[in-house]
């Protein structure tokens, strides 16, 4: 489990750190699919319950990745500099912060939850599943908030595989949960919606005890019941400044796309299916740059901390190398293939041609996104946080909207002008990012210093 490094030496390759992530999060995706296709045998209105639930819990999530987000680039930073010792209190000041901020979610989907669907106007039995489901799943999302933390930690600490291995057996439990307790399977009872939300706690809470087992065990430098209630202003004040700016970033993505439905509402029902279709399909195209990325960012981190800028750098050069690569091979895969990919989603005449003619808008958007992807995470893991948020602004709120409404309004051009602008922001903003990297400014955003005397660092494998 164990192997000792020599000093500056870091702990794996970015291949070695980047495939687990890669098949973590496509677990992720294959699963998310596979709760929607055991969820539509209970009805059509215990899927559209769940959905609009998970959209509510999707923003809580965003909202408790402030800390992890911001933990893992001062830990990632610590470990670098050699200092194992603070970066172990920093671990475990985050894992409380992150209960606290979770238990703080949880309780308030709980006491005003009811209210908050009743004003998306659900009604009837979609309301009732979708309350019996958020006061279940809901309830309980600081076990969410703490596995995010754990994993996080444990991919800081570059044993992405094991993260990878626990997330697996996760969703596994939490497909046969659904087996057992949606249609009541093997004399269980059958639960419908609650016996998802009831599914989706219990393998959470399974894969949180083997996520906390897992962490003590790879750390050299183990946390001590101290360090989870000594609050420090200075690890605090590190933390926020990373994770406010990211979680700022991520709320204005979301948002803006949450603004190009509302664009895309106006252009019928035909142009909302196939942005739906195109979206589910684009996911698959840039998981492998996203997965780079968050790889790339564990090796800039330790890096940064070390203060071997240089090393940083280049390591951003091979990220994006072979990110742009994954890219522009699946984004040609997907536009020679489009129509049968197409069809396995629909076989509206009107829909098919519609998304099979965004898709070849794909290869702009992909590529910009392939760059864009992999200098956020570095920038982020160097502790340049503001500049990306500030810049996401700029390109996302102000330029990227601006843009969309007059190419889908004044210029008529459709769903397709909504595509464009999301790539003219991807463009934009990579291309700011680079500028920003090649200055090599991120160097003097540093959290951590370099220990004097360093020890050794345990490494995954």
């Amino acid at each position: 489990m164990h192997e000792v490094r020599k000093q500056g030496e870091l702990p794996t390759g970015l291949f070695r750190l980047t495939w687990p992530i890669f098949l973590e999060l496509l677990l992720f995706m294959l699963m998310g699919t596979a709760d929607t296709l055991m969820l539509s045998s209970v009805s059509d209105d215990a899927v559209a319950a769940v959905g609009v639930v998970n959209q509510c819990i999707f923003v809580c999530t965003l909202i408790m990745g402030v800390i992890s987000h911001g933990a893992s680039v001062v830990v990632a930073q610590y470990l670098g500099a050699r200092r194992n010792r603070e970066a172990s209190r920093m671990v475990a000041l985050s894992i409380t912060l992150n209960l606290l901020l979770g238990l703080t979610v949880s309780a308030a989907l709980l006491l005003s939850g009811q209210v908050l669907l009743r004003h998306v106007n659900l009604q009837g039995p979609v309301l009732a599943m979708a309350q019996t489901y958020m006061g279940i799943a809901g309830g309980f999302l600081f076990l969410q908030a703490l596995i995010n933390i754990f994993s996080s930690m444990l991919r800081t600490y570059g044993f992405t595989k094991h993260s990878m291995f626990i997330s697996i057996g996760m969703n596994v439990f939490h497909v046969l949960g659904n087996y057992l307790l949606i249609s009541g399977h093997l004399g269980f009872p059958r639960m419908g919606v609650a016996g998802a939300a009831i599914s989706n706690v219990v393998s959470r809470s399974l894969a949180l005890a083997v996520f906390v087992w897992m962490l003590y065990r790879v750390m050299d430098v183990r946390m001590a019941p101290r360090d989870y209630v000594t609050l420090s202003k200075e690890y605090v004040r590190k933390i926020l400044k990373v994770g406010i700016p990211s979680a700022a970033e991520q709320f204005m993505f979301h948002g803006c796309q949450a603004v190009f439905l509302y664009y895309v509402s106006f252009l019928g029902t035909a142009a909302l299916a196939s942005r739906q279709y195109a979206l589910s399909i684009s996911q698959y195209i840039f998981l492998c740059c996203l997965s780079i990325g968050f790889g790339t960012a564990i090796l800039v981190g330790r890096k940064v901390g070390a203060n071997d800028t240089e090393g940083a750098y280049r390591q951003v050069l091979a990220g994006l190398k072979w990110s742009v690569a994954f890219s522009l091979g699946m984004d040609v895969a997907a536009i020679l293939l489009r129509e049968p990919i197409v069809g396995l989603f629909t076989d509206d005449p009107e829909i098919l041609q519609l998304t099979t003619r965004i898709l070849v808008l794909s290869l702009l958007l992909e590529s910009g996104r392939s760059i864009n992807l992999i200098l956020v995470h570095a920038l982020r893991a160097a502790g340049d946080s503001s500049f990306i948020a500030y810049m996401g602004f700029v390109s996302m709120a102000c330029m990227s909207l601006s843009l969309g409404y007059f190419l889908v309004f004044r210029m008529n051009l459709g769903l397709a002008g909504v595509w464009l602008a999301m790539a003219a922001d991807e463009w934009l903003r990579g291309t700011l990012f680079w500028f920003r990297w090649r200055s090599r400014a991120w160097a003097r955003q540093s959290l951590v210093t370099p220990e004097e005397d360093p020890a050794p660092v345990a490494a995954g494998g």
